[in-house]
């Protein structure tokens, strides 16, 4: 049989309960992992899960993200576990340290996972789904190499709901070497200029338009700046971009001061899993479109009727201009 170990810091949240509830799936002795300054709140908040153990490493040296700490900690509860599939979220701090723990440990690491079965092809009995070449291609995997680690992509699966109760955490000990890395502080934008937001419902995809010459034969950038930030205030939506946007700052064009390749979607850029996507002054293109699979919901705006989202990409078109339907969205949101 096989031991599950859900491994994760201490403050990841809903990804941590969406791979908590993929690992309840797999069946075998499942095995709870923690690190982070306190444990035990999120130990409590899966206390009702059914884990045989809850395991923690907890301190001041790992209350922020460091590679050198991160890892040890991760080490030291894969061995204790003697976990033979390790299920870690797919966060940025997890992310960061999956491949060298599994190195450690002398396992196989699988990334951006976006399903995970117990019915799997023997002798394994497990498997996983990726996408490849750009979202466009979906593949079954499995692997007899034990231990097995795999990250599973935060939205890919619904959050385990178990009750809260009281779990008792069995501290691991860690020895960490000399400490060269010191987290100093945390720098980031004031909450007002926050575009991007994994949890929200709505997506708002921006594209060159936006910055092109209107009707009047004149950009308004300041004023599509306002419409965007508008909206995703009034909406709490999410900002996306396309490639052709955000490459326009290296291009000595107008571009929107919030927008970054953080923002940027589909080709090189995030495949994101929202509920609902609109897309705005996009044309629609496949590396572009492909970045949307996963939205359930798909809407665009665009004056061209033959654009590439009235094409099979969008459940439903606007033939409009986009200043004008966010305008009258902004007003509407703002009335209620």
């Amino acid at each position: 049989m096989e031991t599950i170990l859900l491994l994760t810091h201490a403050d990841a949240g809903k990804p941590a309960l969406e791979a908590l509830a993929a690992a309840k799936e797999l069946g075998g002795t499942l095995v709870i992992g923690l690190f982070g300054a306190d444990v035990q709140g999120a130990a409590n908040q899966m206390a009702g899960c059914g884990a045989t153990k809850f395991l923690g490493v907890t301190g001041a040296d790992f209350a922020q993200a460091r590679y050198v700490s991160d890892a040890a900690a991760a080490e030291a509860m894969v061995k204790a576990a003697q976990a033979t599939i390790v299920i870690v979220p797919a966060t940025l701090r997890m992310n960061r340290i999956v491949a060298g723990v599994a190195h450690r440990c002398g396992g196989r690491a699988d990334t951006h996972v976006t399903g995970i079965s117990a019915t799997g092809p023997a002798p394994s009995g497990a498997s996983i789904t990726r996408w490849y070449y750009r979202q466009r291609m979906e593949a079954a995997q499995s692997r007899t190499h034990r231990p097995w680690f795999i990250a599973l992509d935060p939205g890919c699966h619904a959050p385990d709901a178990s009750a809260p109760g009281t779990a008792t955490v069995e501290s691991v000990a860690v020895t960490l070497p000399d400490l060269r890395t010191a987290v100093t502080g945390v720098k980031a934008p004031e909450a007002s200029q926050q575009t991007i937001r994994p949890d929200a419902k709505v997506l708002l995809v921006a594209g060159a338009g936006w910055t092109k010459k209107q009707p009047d034969g004149q950009s308004h950038v300041p004023e599509a700046a306002e419409l965007i930030l508008g909206f995703l205030t009034a909406a709490k939506a999410s900002l996306g971009s396309s490639k052709s946007l955000v490459d326009l700052s290296g291009e000595g064009q107008a571009v929107l001061p919030f927008m970054s390749h953080l923002n940027q979607i589909g080709q090189t850029g995030a495949t994101p899993r929202h509920l609902k996507g609109l897309s705005t002054c996009c044309h629609g293109e496949e590396p572009h479109a492909v970045g949307w699979r996963f939205i359930t919901e798909r809407r665009a705006i665009n004056l061209d009727p033959n654009c590439g989202w009235a094409r099979g990409k969008a459940d439903v078109l606007y033939v409009a201009d986009a200043f004008a339907i966010m305008r009258k969205v902004n007003e509407l949101l703002a009335a209620n």
